[in-house]
């Protein structure tokens, strides 16, 4: 029984070490100083996550992905999301979604800015582009198209179109 005391007596110690004079340790002193320090710290905190809330604004984005030639969606296509800095250049960082069978894709954290969306599904061409990011709601619908026919120097076929 007494082990139990001395464990429940350590975090109290602990608690009563950070004051810098014995003082502080009167309680209507204490309460007061110490409730001032609190309140002043809280608004401290309050102001900045209000600040940094304000300064940031984020979008809700929709995908929709969907075949060029038959407006038909395209269903577990990767979209890639990757934030662009004020240079053009991709930044660290990014997101992966993936389409469902009606090939929709949403994601609502985006940060306002340029972002670079990457859409790649089996069968089809890669697709790249940068959006500039400005509005709550944003919907973006991106078309995918099958590959051209390839050139060959091997095949005794000419293919229907040539690389110029």
């Amino acid at each position: 029984m007494a082990e139990s005391y001395f464990f429940t007596a350590i975090p109290l110690i602990s608690a009563f070490s950070f004051f810098s004079n014995a003082d502080e340790l009167r309680w209507p002193a204490y309460n007061k100083s110490m409730m001032k320090k609190i309140a002043t710290m809280a608004a401290v905190a309050v102001l900045l996550a209000a600040a940094l809330a304000a300064e940031q604004k984020y979008s809700n984005l929709s995908f929709l992905v969907v075949k060029a030639e038959n407006g038909k969606p395209v269903r577990n296509a990767s979209v890639v999301l990757h934030p662009v800095n004020k240079d053009g250049q991709q930044a660290k960082g990014g997101l992966q979604l993936k389409t469902d069978p009606e090939g929709k894709a949403s994601y609502p954290g985006a940060p306002f800015g340029k972002l670079r969306v990457q859409v790649l599904a089996r069968g089809f061409q890669t697709f790249g582009e940068d959006y500039e990011i400005s509005e709550p709601e944003q919907k973006i619908t991106i078309e995918l198209k099958r590959p051209k026919g390839q050139y060959s120097i091997y095949e005794d076929k000419k293919p229907e179109e040539k690389p110029k």
